[in-house]
């Protein structure tokens, strides 16, 4: 008996349409990580035609535009985006809690992949670390993800 194993690749995913939903808040770093993600679909054959990049104003917003864009535009993957920086107050820990935890239920609801690309990080050096350079672009990582989860999807069930 042979068992079978299902997994993604990054080809399947291709002829797929992706959203793209960016937090503005912390631009500095988010525009990276945008161009990270951006940069990872087209690699991978993904059109331009085929992703749509929406602006919420921050992490916190990111959830509901995402449950929106899923449930009004039907894409294959949402690919959320953004950062949340610490800083002397217990707001990071709200803001990052409810990001995380609201994708993860649109996700659930909708029944496609939602990416995890919003950085929560202890500072504005890690967060520069993982959008571009020593860390690499977690950005990118979050498209890549995306485009895995597509083409597992098509499979399951064959």
């Amino acid at each position: 008996m042979t068992v079978k194993v299902v997994e993604g690749d990054f080809l399947q995913g291709a002829s797929a349409k992706y959203a793209i939903v960016v937090g503005r808040f912390n631009s500095f770093v988010v525009e990276s990580l945008l161009e990270g993600a951006l940069d990872a679909l087209r690699r991978h054959g993904v059109a331009e035609s085929q992703i749509t990049v929406y602006r919420a104003p921050g992490a916190f917003e990111i959830p509901l535009l995402a449950q929106q864009v899923a449930a009004r535009t039907k894409p294959d993957a949402v690919i959320a985006l953004g950062a949340v920086i610490r800083g002397g107050t217990p707001h990071f820990e709200y803001v990052a809690g409810e990001c995380a935890k609201g994708l993860g239920q649109v996700s659930l609801q909708a029944g496609i992949p939602v990416a995890f690309g919003v950085l929560t990080v202890d500072s504005i050096e890690q967060a520069i670390e993982r959008s571009g350079t020593k860390a690499g672009n977690k950005g990118a990582e979050a498209a890549l993800s995306a485009l895995e989860m597509v083409g597992l999807l098509q499979q399951v069930g064959e």
